[in-house]
């Protein structure tokens, strides 16, 4: 399996290094089973993220037809927006708008294969560009009220899991997200490994519309 992680001016990150530092090892855990790439919508570039320290390589154009997995982050930055191109989260996220990011993962999730996953305001960035209408999801707690009127089923887990669309809340649940990631593709012993490896003990269920519906409690 091939992870294509993107990078968009802004990005957080933390929802970028938590996943992409664990599906990385799961390529060592399972001998080359999944390599992993950071890319972006223009192509070959330095994209800075939302901290000012931070700047990483995207080394290649994302693929929208390549099969396998495409993981969006979201945007650091403050919660306030003040003005429509300040550089607070919402303006960051708005912006991803006015790129080609939207279409080309509008392509990527008409091809069969293909998973699309986010961390945090990943899944703003999609609903945004109207690829989670309908769909179960979850992201920021800051963030769950947009979802909503984006037309998203929202999920109040750390990671909900609906099939071609995976998603994980808050920041750190990346760490958590790319665990289950390996052990939906390889299994639990290659994702418990990993889990060793990171010192790192998963939170919550991952939920998924699957099984018995429960009475309210």
């Amino acid at each position: 399996m091939h992870a294509q992680v993107v990078l968009f001016d802004g990005f957080d990150p933390l929802d970028v290094l938590g996943p992409l530092e664990v599906l990385y090892a799961g390529g060592i855990a399972t001998d080359g089973g999944i390599t992993v790439e950071l890319v972006s919508a223009e192509g070959a570039r330095d994209v800075p993220s939302g901290l000012e320290l931070v700047t990483l390589r995207a080394t290649a154009r994302l693929d929208p037809e390549r099969a396998g997995l495409i993981l969006v982050p979201g945007a650091a930055g403050s919660t306030e927006q003040r003005d429509p191109e300040d550089d607070s989260i919402p303006s960051r996220l708005a912006r991803t708008q006015r790129t080609a990011l939207p279409a080309l993962l509008a392509d990527a999730m008409a091809q069969p294969g293909l998973t699309l996953a986010s961390v945090c305001g990943g899944s703003l960035v999609l609903a945004l560009s109207g690829l989670l209408k309908g769909r179960h999801a979850t992201g920021h707690h800051d963030a769950l009220e947009v979802l909503w009127g984006l037309g998203v089923s929202v999920v109040r887990a750390r990671v909900v899991d609906d099939g071609d669309v995976v998603s994980g809340a808050g920041v750190t649940s990346g760490v958590d997200l790319g665990l289950h990631l390996l052990e939906r593709e390889f299994g639990p012993r290659v994702a418990h490994t990993v889990e060793e490896m990171f010192a790192h003990e998963r939170r919550g269920v991952v939920w998924s519309a699957t099984g018995m519906e429960p009475t309210p409690i």
